[in-house]
């Protein structure tokens, strides 16, 4: 008689087997043979065994003697060169730092001077200006002095004119109203007594 196994897992088929069973009744007798199995797939040969020992010890000792000298060279010249890059950079900032301040320095010298020779432009500037203006103000007041004496001159030079031009008026409308000329000396006195009130 033949059977299905059949072996799930997970829902999914995973093995059909077809089997032929035996039945007591069509064997008729029942002996106990062992049945023969096979080789377990789980246990290693000893062969098997001996060769991936063999290949790990060789293994072992390629990286021991070989691979890892080769690692920890390169690991310490990285090291080295990360240090040496570290301490060059530390240099170049010191070295960065000072040149700053030494520029700094500079700069703040370099104010200073100018700062001066502002200060001396402007001095000098101030200098020149004053002696200009008081070069000025001294022309200006001769100037002044020179027009006023002119003025004067020419106000006193007026003055006679006007004094004369008014004597000579008073002297005929007094000849006019009283029908007899006054004496000169007397208008003169007169019109001058008048001018210099006017004057004032």
């Amino acid at each position: 008689m033949l059977t299905v196994i059949v072996t799930k897992s997970s829902g999914g088929v995973v093995d059909v087997r077809l089997s032929s069973a035996i039945t007591a009744d069509e064997a008729g007798t029942t002996t106990d043979q062992p049945v023969d199995t096979g080789p377990n797939p789980i246990a290693a040969e000893p062969k098997e065994l001996l060769w991936s020992a063999g290949a790990f010890l060789v293994l072992l000792v390629v990286m021991r003697y070989v691979l890892f000298p080769r690692l920890k060279k390169g690991m310490d010249q990285r090291y080295a060169s990360i240090r040496s890059n570290i301490e060059g950079a530390d240099q170049v900032k010191s070295s960065a730092r000072a040149d700053v301040a030494n520029y700094d320095a500079a700069v703040a010298a370099v104010r200073v001077e100018a700062a001066a020779r502002v200060d001396a432009a402007r001095q000098t500037l101030d200098n020149e200006r004053t002696a200009r203006l008081s070069e000025v103000n001294a022309r200006i007041a001769t100037a002044r002095a020179e027009a006023d004496a002119a003025n004067n001159a020419a106000r006193a030079a007026g003055q006679s004119q006007v004094a004369t031009a008014v004597a000579t008026v008073v002297v005929q409308a007094a000849e006019l109203a009283s029908g007899a000329r006054p004496e000169q000396s007397v208008v003169d006195q007169v019109v001058k007594q008048v001018m210099e009130s006017a004057g004032k």
